[in-house]
Order: structure tokens, then sequence, then C-alpha cells
């Protein structure tokens, strides 16, 4: 691969979140990759979009957003919480397919698959209970008590509908048919009481190809903070040479961005076609999203 072409870096948000904790990471990263935030449906500017609770749909979602990106060039996956399932769901099903497999699948603030915390079977308790849970994790602020009836109605859908989906996600991927063909990078936030570096370190039965596990300052929500986004650029950087260096300054000759309306989080939000028709829809946000759990 040339060293105008970079490897990309497909970034999975958090339950009940968006993309805006990836904004700056691209400014982190350099030149070393190039970052592209996965935003499913449900949220941000495809916030009229009916949300995914099916392991087999999203998958189906993510492959159509950059399976073809995934195919010319190589990628590296990193997902939050949530976000670290479904980025090792879609790896492992690459595998499965004989597709390209990532360099790396980096899983962050998750435990595996056999492991589910709290949190995630939480998905069925009444809406008092999920709130009490929630803030009693960090997952929530304290005022989601305070204004109870407002985070029934705005918030705890959408959550409650990501914690179905990493439910089904554990349930389908504990004991997969076929392994991941990639080495798994686990991070773990150094006060994360959702996801333990304990239970981050049983990710090693689940890399066949390689294991690391690796602590970073912070709790649950260490995705905001810039040692994540740093590491990952070290990586990178340590990949080997046909994995290049340097990001091509404009836009790739396979892909175009465009701006499109401003998403629910505050910032400008980017989509990104394929000229092969699958569409990818990822926001480069200013402001802060709204906190969820895994």
């Amino acid at each position: 691969m040339s060293a105008a072409r970079p490897p990309w870096l497909f970034c999975f948000h958090h339950a009940g979140a968006g993309t805006s904790a990836f904004a700056q990471w691209q400014a982190v990263l350099g030149d070393t990759a190039e970052v592209v935030p996965i935003l499913l449906p449900g949220r941000g500017t495809r916030v009229r979009e009916a949300r995914i609770t099916d392991p087999v749909e999203l998958v189906a979602e993510i492959e159509a957003l950059v399976g073809p990106m995934a195919d010319e060039r190589p990628y590296l996956v990193y997902g939050h919480s949530l976000g670290g399932l479904a980025a090792y769901t879609f790896a492992r099903t690459r595998c499965a397919a004989g597709l390209r497999p990532p360099e790396r699948v980096v899983v962050g603030a998750v435990q595996p698959p056999h492991l589910r915390s709290p949190v995630l079977r939480s998905a069925h308790l009444p809406d008092l209970e999920l709130l009490f849970l929630l803030v009693g994790f960090g997952a929530l602020p304290l005022e989601a008590l305070h204004h109870e009836e407002l985070w029934r109605r705005r918030v705890l859908p959408a959550l409650r509908d990501d914690l179905k989906l990493g439910e089904a996600l554990c349930v389908t991927e504990t004991s997969p048919a076929h392994p991941l063909d990639a080495p798994i990078l686990a991070v773990g936030g150094s006060r994360d009481p959702i996801a333990p570096l304990s239970g981050m370190a049983e990710w090693a039965r689940y890399a066949p190809g390689g294991f690391e596990l690796r602590t970073v300052p912070g709790d649950h929500f260490f995705v905001r903070r810039p040692a994540i986004a740093e590491l990952l650029r070290d990586v990178v950087a340590g990949l080997p040479a046909t994995t290049s260096p340097r990001v091509e300054r404009g836009l790739s000759h396979r892909c175009q961005i465009r701006a499109n309306s401003t998403d629910q989080e505050g910032g400008a939000a980017v989509r990104r076609e394929h000229t092969r028709g699958h569409t990818l829809a990822a926001t480069r946000a200013a402001g802060p999203d709204t906190r969820g759990p895994r």
C-alpha cells in the first residue's frame, strides 16, 4: 500500500450515544490513520431510523457501511463498551466469511461476551430500577433521578434498546463457530466499575491470533480522554510498514465526504458516500453527547 493511503480506524460508540467522543481523534492520530466514526441508526442524523437490537441486522448494517472500505486497504476497529462488542462481532464475522480481517481489534471498557456486567443484564428492568442502577454505576448523572420523567421519556428508550443489543451480542458470541483471525487489544479504565481489569483480561480466550491488555487512566468513559486516542496512535505506528504512516490530505478517490445537517449532539455531521453505493454515517461533533452505559 502506498504511503499516501493509511489504514482506516473504524470507531464504534457506546450505548445511548453518538460519535462525538471521537471528534478529536483525527487531530491526535494525525497522519497515522484515517479515523472513521460509525454512526448506527436511531441517533444523531439517523435519529429517525429504527434502532438495531438484532446482531445479524447489526453486522449487515456495518458491512454495508464499511465493508467496501475495509476491502480496499488495511484497517483497525475500536469499539467502546457496547461498541466493543459490535466491533468484535463485525470483525469475527468478516473472518468467518473469508473477508479481509482487521490489523487489530481494540475493545475498550467492555468485558468479553461470557462476562455480562449487571448493566448489560439490566435491559428488562422497570424504568425506575434501571435509572437507579445506571446512576449507581456512574453510567448516568445523578440529575437523572431528579428529573426522572424527562429521562424516562428521552433517554431510556434508546439506552434500553442498546442494552438489548449488547445482551444479544453476548449470547451469539460466547461460543462462536469461527474464531477471530486477528489480534485483540483490550483497554480498561483504571477506575471502571463496569468493566474491571480482571474481566477485561478474559478477552484472551477470544484471541487465538494474539492478545494484549492495557490500562488507561479514567472511569468507564475514558473514551473522552486523550489517553486512548494516544494509545491507538502508538498501536497504529507500530504496525508493519505496509499499513502506512501518512494520511492523504484531501479525499480518497473512492470516498466523498459531504456535510450533513447538524445532529442532536451539537456538532456538524459528516456522511461518507462510497462510490459502490454504500453510505457511512459519521459525525465530527464539537459538543459532548449523552452518557450511556456499555
